[in-house]
């Protein structure tokens, strides 16, 4: 897999990469990019109709075809919700993301899949010092996968979001309910082959 963003420093983004809702601060420095999401971001269609949300910080490339893409990811987990995100986007309400999220006072594994409306799956608690997180696709099919040490991946969520054309895949952050965090991602790694034993641990 290739490292995307190696040597990367100041506000020079990864070939074929660009923001929606670019965050007023982020940069790459030695620890990855670093991101301060602003208060109040959020991607979520609650599914009771009360509150619609399409605007943290969406870091994206434009792929076409079967993918694999990872990423270490870090939070300083200040409020409820504040996350570092692995996402993929097909239009604003079909997407589907795969969250290090501060939920419960605690970091956990969370993901959430959208298909007119959200869902919301929290999964379990991991280390505050942060995860790994991996997303692979072929055809219409997508798996989420978590690990601390990416070498053994553990599987989060197994779905299907139909498109006719390409897909954006990348890292978001964001702070839900919160004035805001600094969030760090790094070692972000792509590879055009998909991981289809998606329940090998590899």
């Amino acid at each position: 897999m290739v490292n995307l963003f190696a040597g990367l420093q100041g506000k020079t983004l990864p070939e074929g990469f660009k923001w929606l809702n670019e965050p007023a601060q982020w940069e790459f420095t030695d620890e990855g990019l670093i991101v301060q999401a602003e208060p109040k971001t959020d991607y979520f269609i609650d599914p009771a109709g009360t509150a619609v949300k399409g605007d943290a910080h969406f870091l994206y490339t434009l792929q076409e075809g079967d993918f694999t893409l990872s990423t270490r990811v870090q939070v300083d987990m200040i409020d409820d919700y504040d996350a570092a995100v692995m996402m993929v986007m097909i239009n604003d309400d079909h997407w589907a993301k795969l969250c290090y999220e501060y939920t419960y006072k605690r970091p956990m594994i969370v993901s959430v899949v959208t298909q007119g409306v959200s869902d919301d799956c929290n999964s379990l608690v991991v280390p505050e010092t942060g995860i790994y997180l991996r997303m692979t696709r072929f055809g219409d099919c997508f798996a989420f996968h978590y690990s601390h040490d990416a070498e053994w991946w553990e599987m989060v969520r197994y779905f299907r979001l139909k498109s006719d054309g390409p897909v954006k895949a990348g890292i978001e952050a964001q702070s839900p309910t919160g004035n805001g965090c600094r969030v760090a991602f790094s070692h972000l790694k792509f590879s055009k082959e998909p991981i289809r034993d998606i329940r090998s641990g590899k």
